[in-house]
């Protein structure tokens, strides 16, 4: 089998090449820098270049890449950054892929998602059927979406994983907050009534590869199917660690630090849940937050 990667440094991208290497899965990786190893082909989404010869013969397209949602504070140049990272790269991706000859175009094209495409949905669980959102993120990933369309007008499968907060001790949302945690410093986020939507790193991989293999197409929700309150993501995480968390951080310094991400990606109420996942029998290793998160950092 082979895989096309892009996004291949990242959280996800690194562990997911890991794991399909691990059962002897060919990898090439498309990088936007000068290729510096045999499994590397450049590429610049940017300005739509991609050599049609990069995805040759591929089984399957994984595309990942995009600006970190939550790397910078949201200015309105950065928004601008992240809608054109998503964008340019998923239609340089799907345009390429629609241009090869059937016999040697990849039969499906994973194309990450996120459940900000719902927006804010208060008490309400959100499966796939659910409409999507208002505001910024759920602007984006409409327009993410619908950016391999090529693809799917090609013939080919095409997968959009929205995934929740990948959690993992080594970087991500969950990362970032481990050394204050650790500090005694950690707290709740607003009121923490919020609900989070969350899947551990090793479940965000292996639903990646579920897809990769079953005849699924169209959206998918990647998250684990108990979502969680930021109030009790909190204990959990102090739990884990055996520190008190009794801080609280107060909506205007969230927005004060963060800008308009605040409120889309940190105040808002997600409660977004596998349907088609568990329809299709994926089974989570990881539906609890306690669970998990002793797993990760206990």
């Amino acid at each position: 089998m082979k895989v096309v990667v892009t996004g291949a440094s990242g959280l996800i991208g690194s562990a997911l090449v890991q794991s399909l290497r691990a059962d002897n899965v060919d990898i090439v990786r498309l990088v936007r820098r000068q290729a510096g190893s045999a499994d590397e082909r450049q590429w610049d989404p940017a300005r739509r270049g991609l050599d049609a010869a990069h995805l040759a013969d591929a089984d399957a397209v994984v595309h990942l890449a995009g600006a970190g949602i939550g790397d910078k504070r949201w200015s309105d140049d950065y928004k601008r950054t992240v809608v054109r990272s998503r964008v340019d790269g998923t239609m340089t991706i799907a345009t390429t892929i629609a241009t090869l000859p059937e016999s040697s175009r990849p039969k499906v094209l994973v194309s990450a998602s996120a459940v900000g495409f719902y927006g804010e949905t208060g008490e309400e669980a959100a499966d796939e059927s659910s409409p999507s959102g208002q505001g910024f993120l759920a602007d984006v990933v409409r327009q993410w979406e619908a950016a391999a369309q090529p693809a799917v007008d090609a013939g080919v499968r095409v997968v959009h994983p929205r995934s929740g907060i990948v959690l993992s001790a080594d970087g991500g949302a969950l990362g970032k907050v481990l050394p204050i945690f650790k500090l005694g410093l950690g707290g709740r986020l607003g009121s923490g009534k919020q609900w989070m939507s969350w899947v551990a790193l090793a479940d965000e991989i292996a639903a990646l590869r579920f897809l990769l293999t079953t005849d699924i197409a169209g959206a998918v929700n990647v998250t684990a199917p108990e979502p969680v309150r930021n109030r009790d993501y909190t204990k959990a995480i102090a739990h884990a660690l055996g520190r008190p968390a009794f801080a609280w951080v107060p909506p205007p310094a969230l927005r004060a630090a963060l800008g308009d991400f605040a409120d889309e990606g940190v105040l808002v109420s997600q409660r977004v849940v596998p349907a088609r996942l568990e329809e299709a029998g994926f089974v989570f290793t990881y539906a609890d937050i306690d669970a998990a998160l002793a797993a990760l950092i206990g």
